[in-house]
C-alpha cells in the first residue's frame, strides 16, 4: 500500500523501498553470471593455447603406460587412498589394500577401470569412482632426428601431432624432402609414411597422431646443380616429388645468358662405375624436338659458353664449381 502525507505527496524513502526489490533482484541475476562466467569451461581454442604454451607440451593421458611412468590416482572421497604411483622397470604399481598391479602398456581409464574393480572384488570399496592420470612420462619422449633445425629428444606430454613436434623442433632445414618416415613404439616393423608438400596446406591425414615412444624422421631431398653460363647458377631442392627435369632446372637457375652454348650443354651423372657425361641439346629440348631428361640427385647440369674467353668452359671445371655453389630453396 502506497504511503502519503498530509500533503498528498508520497515520501522518498517510499519510493526508495518500491524499487528495492528489484534491485536486489539486479544485484543477484548479475553474481549468479559472473560465477557461472568464472566456473564455464574453456573453449577448444583457449585449451589448445594453455596446452601449447611455453616451450614445452601440456599434460595428458593419452599415450600408454610405460616403465618409469609417475601415476596420480584418485579415489573420489576417499584421500587416504588417493595418492601418486612409480611405475616400476617391470610395469607394476603397489596400490594401497590391493597390493601389485600390472599396468604398463595400459590407457590411464583402462588402468582406472581395473583398479576400481579390484577396490570392489576386495570388498574394500561398494562403488568407488577412480580416475588415474599420467603426470610424468619417464622414458617414453618422442625423437624428432633428420632435416629438422633442432633434432633432439622431446618429451611426450599427452597426445600430440607431427606438426606438434615439428614446430617444437624449430621446423624443417630448406633441404628437409616430401617423406616423413614415423616410426611407431608399439609398431616397429610397420613405419607410417607421410608425405608433405612444400607451401601446400596440411591435410589432415598427413598430420597423425605421435605417441610417447615414436620416433619421426624427416628425409632429406636431393640436390640438382646448374653451373655455367646461367643467369643464376647453384645447388637447388628437388621439391616437385623428387622429379625436375632439364627444362625445369634451367628455369630454376632463371634461364641461360645469350652467350649460353646451348647445343653442348652436358649432364654429369655419377654412378657406381663412376662419373658420367651425358650429352645434352638444350636448343632442341626448348623446340620440343628432341626429350626432356629427367634429372636425379646430385646431378650437375653444365652450361658451356659460347664465347672464346669464358671462366668455364670444360666439364672439368664444372664440377669443383658445383661443389661451391650456393643451394637456393624456392618458396
Amino acid at each position: 500500500m502506497a504511503i502519503t502525507t498530509a500533503t498528498g505527496r508520497t515520501p522518498k524513502g517510499a519510493n526508495m523501498n518500491r524499487f528495492l526489490p528489484i534491485l536486489l533482484v539486479i544485484v543477484v541475476a548479475a553474481g549468479s553470471a559472473a560465477a557461472q562466467q568464472q566456473h564455464a569451461p574453456m573453449s577448444v581454442s583457449t585449451a589448445v593455447q594453455s596446452t601449447l604454451s611455453g616451450t614445452g607440451f601440456g599434460s595428458g593421458a593419452a599415450g600408454p603406460i610405460g616403465n618409469g611412468d609417475l601415476l596420480e590416482m584418485s579415489v573420489f572421497d576417499t584421500p587416504e587412498l588417493s595418492g601418486k604411483l612409480r611405475v616400476s622397470n617391470t610395469g607394476e604399481v603397489i596400490l594401497p589394500l590391493v597390493g601389485t598391479l600390472h599396468v604398463a602398456g595400459m590407457k590411464s581409464e583402462e588402468a582406472a577401470a581395473v583398479i576400481r574393480q579390484k577396490f570392489i572384488d576386495g570388498n574394500y570399496l561398494k562403488d568407488p569412482q577412480v580416475t588415474v592420470f599420467i603426470a610424468e612420462y619417464a622414458t617414453q619422449n618422442v625423437s624428432v632426428m633428420g632435416e629438422v633445425k633442432s633434432p633432439g629428444i622431446y618429451p611426450a606430454f599427452g597426445a600430440h601431432r607431427l606438426l606438434d613436434y615439428l614446430s617444437a623442433a624449430q621446423g624443417l632445414t630448406p633441404l628437409a624432402g616430401a617423406r616423413i618416415t614415423i616410426t611407431h613404439v608399439a609398431h616397429p616393423d610397420a613405419p607410417e609414411l607421410v608425405k608433405v608438400t612444400a607451401g601446400a596446406t596440411p591435410k589432415p591425414e598427413n598430420n597423425p597422431e605421435v605417441l610417447p615412444g615414436d620416433t619421426i624422421y624427416v628425409e632429406r631431398t636431393g640436390v640438382i646443380f646448374v653451373v655455367g653460363d646461367v643467369v643464376r647458377p647453384g645447388g637447388f631442392p628437388m621439391d616437385h616429388d623428387g622429379q625436375v627435369s632439364i627444362l625445369q632446372a634451367i628455369a630454376l637457375a632463371q634461364g641461360t645468358n645469350p652467350t649460353a652454348a646451348k647445343t653442348s650443354v652436358k649432364l654429369i651423372r655419377t654412378t657406381v662405375k663412376g662419373r658420367q657425361e651425358i650429352p645434352v641439346n638444350l636448343k632442341k629440348i626448348l623446340q620440343s624436338m628432341s626429350t626432356d631428361l629427367a634429372m636425379q640427385d646430385n646431378d650437375i647440369l653444365f652450361v658451356p659458353s659460347s664465347m672464346a674467353k669464358s671462366a668455364i668452359r670444360t666439364v672439368g671445371q664444372a664440377v669443383p664449381t658445383a661443389a661451391a655453389a650456393s643451394i637456393y630453396r624456392i618458396p
